[in-house]
């Protein structure tokens, strides 16, 4: 069984089960976001959480193991998102980057903010005008250093 057949299993129990991924999350101790993240192939989670969304789930012994593996991480299907609400944040970038790392530049300094260090909080926004999605990331800042 592969990374990508045990997060298609994951998926459809999820949907068989009627589980939301909060509740899922709520099962490994972590946030929505992370366990999201995680089930969807991008994190690696412990023995323990492993054991127990595969108890939830019903998942077979083989998917423990792979939850357990170091994933592949930012695999997306094509260079430039074809799926039009991951397309969104793919535009963000183009039009946002330049803006982002001049101003973390400008309040940092010379570096990145982590991806590895970082958490994020997905929320809806009540509007009288149309919900909004409110996404707060926020990543370490990890300075260049001179060697």
């Amino acid at each position: 069984m592969s990374r990508v057949e045990v997060t298609e299993l994951i998926v459809s129990r999820k949907i068989e089960k009627k589980l939301g991924w909060a509740e899922i999350a709520k099962v490994l101790g972590q946030s929505k976001e992370w366990s999201t993240a995680a089930l969807l192939g991008q994190m690696t989670l412990t023995e323990a959480q492993a054991r127990a969304v595969a108890k939830l789930l019903d998942l077979p012994d083989e998917a423990v193991l792979q939850l357990q593996v170091v994933p592949y991480k930012g695999s997306l299907p094509t260079a430039v998102p074809t799926d039009p609400l991951i397309y969104r944040f793919y535009e963000l970038v183009s039009v946002y980057g330049t803006t982002f790392k001049e101003l973390i530049h400008e309040e940092f300094g010379d570096g990145i903010m982590s991806a590895i260090d970082f958490k994020m909080d997905l929320s809806r926004e009540a509007d009288p005008k149309g919900d909004r999605v409110q996404i707060v990331m926020s990543g370490k800042f990890l300075p260049y250093k001179a060697y």
